[in-house]
């Protein structure tokens, strides 16, 4: 099974910071930095921000592994991360998910 960790962080370099120690750890396979714009409620008050969302790919009991290396590395005091189930996708892309995320193992890449 497959899941996608959605994670918010300050800016993009430290969400390029978290994304590529999750790659590299074998956590994740792909993991997708954009810039957002938030709007939520802290400390009693609407903020507005720009933040970066960080959009990874990885097998699902790969997931306690990437929540917990995130907390490690993350700046915010309540970070976002949450996580779903994917249901279904391209298998070939799957498979190279599969691959990437087992640990140790070299692939030929995309």
């Amino acid at each position: 099974m497959f899941s996608v960790v959605y994670i918010i962080c300050r800016d993009m370099e430290e969400a390029g910071r978290i994304a590529r120690a999750l790659v590299e750890e074998r956590l994740v396979a792909c993991a997708n930095c954009d810039v957002v714009r938030s709007v939520y409620r802290w400390g009693g008050r609407i903020e507005e921000d720009s933040e970066v969302s960080i959009v990874c790919k990885t097998t699902t009991d790969r997931v306690p592994e990437v929540v917990k290396r995130v907390k490690e590395m993350h700046s915010y005091e309540l970070p976002c991360i949450t996580w779903w189930s994917l249901d279904g996708g391209y298998q070939p892309y799957l498979d190279w998910v599969r691959e990437e995320t087992l640990p140790g193992h070299e692939t030929k890449g995309r």
